[in-house]
């Protein structure tokens, strides 16, 4: 056979191995033909998978292999052994190269990317056959292709980059290729300052949010704290001294007072009625001692109706005491007119005073 051998993975492939005895061959000449691998004795991972084709007139003993792998990447040696004829080269090996293409490559920085540091950037594939090669390319922050610092080595997929700077920065190309195919991995280096380290940052920023956080939550129990007291203030129970003083006489007052009352609790209800709600969630404990000086104020209120609804039947009574003034009025003008009748009539009946008749002085 020949000395190299090139398949890849997969495939169904024939080793070839001639012999040409020194004695034409009988029919009943014994031939003894064997193939072996790199590991003695019988594999069982060859089950099934591997035959041999042989033709002893013609000399042709070839084996057989089907579905290879990575596995069969190894030398294989085919020997003839003929009793009698002990002349040439019994045995011969050649090589069976598996070609399997390289995986996707796996990049990765080795160091702190920060300035006047040496780092190493890695490029490897889990499997390729043959062994994959490496090269590395790189392009700045804009995209556009650069020449490698002389200081930088590329050996074996590591690239080493020594005292880096920003100028370091953009973006690193690892390609790894083998006979049959190739693959390639990118990676982004941003070269910072010590002091601009990532977790640093990401620690500052992260406090400083805290900090605002609890502020605002202080500044918003502080006011709430004061919107509590002006509501427990302004909703006290009972009225102010003075604070429903009129001027006006005691009959529109006594009427007019329940209507006042009421109209005020509606304004205060319309002016506190939104503040109410957007406080209600963290203060629900003070909305039910609202709600129960709501009660409360109701039933005053519903008691100073009563008081005026009373008030109502005093009117009642009132305009019942003016219309029996009137009918008093009446009578006496009717007393009046009977009265007055019948002394004129008894004028008229008198008879008439003597001209001469003497005056009494004593009236």
């Amino acid at each position: 056979p020949e000395k190299l051998y090139e398949y890849a993975r997969g495939d169904n492939i024939t080793l070839p191995c001639t012999f040409k005895p020194k004695n034409p061959l009988l029919k009943t000449s014994l031939v003894i033909i064997s193939w072996s691998g790199e590991i003695q004795g019988v594999d069982l991972e060859y089950e099934g998978r591997v035959s041999l084709d042989v033709d002893v007139a013609t000399g042709k003993a070839d084996l057989k292999l089907y579905s290879i792998t990575k596995a069969d990447n190894k030398e294989f040696e085919c020997r003839v052994q003929i009793p009698g004829d002990d002349e040439g080269t019994p045995s011969d090996t050649t090589r069976l190269v598996v070609l399997v293409a390289p995986s996707r490559p796996i990049c990765k920085i080795q160091g702190k990317a920060e300035y006047g540091k040496n780092i190493n950037l890695t490029c490897l594939s889990e499997e390729g056959s043959p062994t994959p090669s490496y090269s590395w390319k790189s392009q700045d922050v804009r995209n556009m292709p650069r020449v490698a610092d002389p200081r930088t080595t590329d050996k074996g997929g590591v690239l080493s980059l020594y005292n880096i700077s920003k100028d370091a920065s953009g973006y690193y190309i690892c390609t790894s290729a083998n006979k049959i195919r190739s693959a390639t991995c990118n990676i982004t280096l941003s070269v910072m300052p010590p002091s601009m380290n990532i977790g640093s940052t990401a620690g500052i920023i992260g406090g400083v949010v805290a900090a605002l956080i609890a502020l605002i939550i202080v500044i918003y129990c502080c006011c709430c704290r004061k919107k509590k007291k002006k509501k427990e203030e302004e909703f006290t129970m009972g009225a102010r001294e003075g604070e429903y003083k009129d001027d006006r006489a005691p009959e529109d007052s006594s009427v007019r007072r329940p209507t006042e009352s009421a109209d005020r609790y509606d304004d205060r209800s319309e002016r506190n009625y939104d503040d109410r709600r957007s406080d209600y969630d963290d203060r629900r404990s003070d909305y039910d001692d609202r709600r129960s000086d709501y009660t409360d104020r109701r039933s005053d209120y519903d008691d100073r109706r009563s008081d005026y609804d009373d008030r109502r039947d005093y009117d009642d009574r009132r305009e019942k005491h003016t219309d029996r003034n009137e009918r008093y009025d009446d009578d006496r003008r009717n007393d009046d007119d009977r009265y007055d009748e019948p002394y004129e009539d008894r004028e008229d009946d008198r008879p008439p005073v003597p001209i001469n008749k003497p005056k009494d002085f004593r009236v």
